[in-house]
């Protein structure tokens, strides 16, 4: 790492506090249970179906609008703290580390408080969901390239295998792959950006994070996986 980024890591940690507070408060906010107790007679999506609070429960146990709605805020809220942490980043200025790459710090370290608060809710007794569509909102705002590629990871496991849980792993596993090779080739080595290779070294450490830790809440699907055992997408019915 160089040393322009351990100067940026030693003197911004205020900054970092304040923003990854921000993001977990935010990502403490769980839809599915809010749009399921009102859709549900007041029942917590985690005492139904597979007891996750997150998307694929809500669609299986409540219905496509609620779980449309749970979408919708899970990924909006991961939006909405990538945006604040970039916001309060670009008052930032160091002398030696790019503007973007500052920027950029701030809005990674948002997303990953975000998803953290969404798996380990405050205001819901730390009971949450797995964090897959906010950790998408998080490699939107970071890299929309990665994004591209990590979705049609997903998209085309579920479309074959119709298991949500395996596209989640497969797509988490790959996110730190491309982060590192298209921040590093394309980006570091590439000139197509102004970055640090410190740069491409921290976001590719906080890419691996997330994904260790997508794939950690999905430690119990794996097992039902490799078993035989892994419900496949369904709708429920009113």
């Amino acid at each position: 790492m160089d040393f322009q980024s351990v100067n940026f890591l030693k003197y911004y940690w205020g900054y970092m506090i304040i923003v990854g507070m921000l993001g977990y408060l935010i990502g403490s906010v769980s839809f599915s249970i809010l749009f399921t107790r009102r859709f549900k007679n007041k029942l917590d999506i985690r005492d139904l179906g597979s007891g996750n609070a997150g998307f694929t429960n809500v669609l299986r146990s409540v219905g496509f609008g609620p779980a449309v709605l749970t979408m919708l805020g899970d990924f909006g809220k991961g939006i909405l703290a990538c945006w604040l942490g970039r916001i309060i980043f670009s008052q930032i200025n160091l002398d030696g580390v790019p503007q973007f790459c500052i920027i950029q710090y701030g809005t990674y370290i948002a997303g990953f408080a975000c998803l953290i608060g969404h798996v380990y809710p405050c205001f819901f007794g730390f009971r949450g969901g797995k964090a897959v569509l906010t950790a998408l909102s998080l490699l939107i705002m970071t890299d929309w390239r990665v994004a591209i590629l990590a979705l049609a990871v997903f998209l085309i496991t579920v479309i074959i295998t119709r298991l949500v849980s395996l596209g989640s792993i497969l797509a988490a596993a790959s996110y730190p792959i491309l982060t590192f090779f298209i921040t590093y080739y394309y980006d570091y080595l590439g000139s197509k950006r102004s970055i640090t290779f410190g740069y491409t070294i921290i976001v590719t450490t906080i890419s691996t994070l997330v994904a260790l830790f997508v794939i950690y809440k999905h430690k119990k699907n794996l097992l039902r996986i490799l078993n035989g055992e892994e419900k496949k997408l369904t709708i429920a019915s009113k």
